[in-house]
């Protein structure tokens, strides 16, 4: 597995190493020693699938709050996906900052999203998947979120979003959403 620097100094993208023949090929997909070795976290305790039907389909940006962060390793098995993440650690010179990924079924590569970091994607393509492996379990009274078109944020989705869920589109803005992480921490 190749592991390439991103944006942020803890979240990497993951390019598995193919080697092919006439079968087809074969790549490691997970390591606990090779994430283990960077200093990631590699407890995965649990696995997710989410099926999207439309191309333009948005789920996010989502985190899990204190005291059961989320490190999260994303991948799409079908289809194509933008992959978003965004810095919502509120004491980080990086507060606020996006950066985005095309991860597809096939070019198998996968993002390692550290806690302290907000998720979302759009499809790209018709009937995309995407696998969620998670460092803790969901907690839905610490689910977080904010609006995906937040203009503080700026997000530049590459395609036009059709499909987002009533909940998604109600989120508030990152700045109120981390207030209130803060309200309910300090309470």
């Amino acid at each position: 597995m190749q592991f390439q620097e991103t944006d942020f100094e803890s979240a990497w993208l993951i390019c598995p190493d193919r080697v092919e023949d006439e079968r087809g090929f074969f790549a490691r997909t997970w390591c606990e020693r090779e994430f283990t070795t960077r200093g990631l976290n590699s407890q995965l305790v649990q696995c997710n699938i989410s099926q999207n039907r439309l191309a333009g389909t948005l789920r996010g940006m989502h985190w899990q709050a204190m005291p059961q962060p989320e490190t999260k390793l994303v991948r799409c098995t079908s289809g194509t996906i933008f992959d978003v993440i965004v810095d919502v650690r509120p004491d980080s010179g990086s507060f606020g900052h996006w950066q985005g990924f095309e991860l597809s079924a096939e070019n198998r590569r996968a993002l390692y999203i550290p806690a302290g970091f907000a998720h979302g994607f759009v499809t790209l393509e018709e009937n995309s998947e995407v696998l969620y492996q998670m460092s803790d379990f969901y907690e839905p009274t610490l689910a977080r979120g904010f609006h995906h078109q937040d203009t503080a944020v700026c997000i530049q989705w590459p395609h036009e979003i059709r499909v987002v869920s009533r909940r998604d589109r109600s989120l508030p803005s990152l700045s109120a959403a981390v207030a209130e992480c803060e309200e309910r921490r300090a309470a």
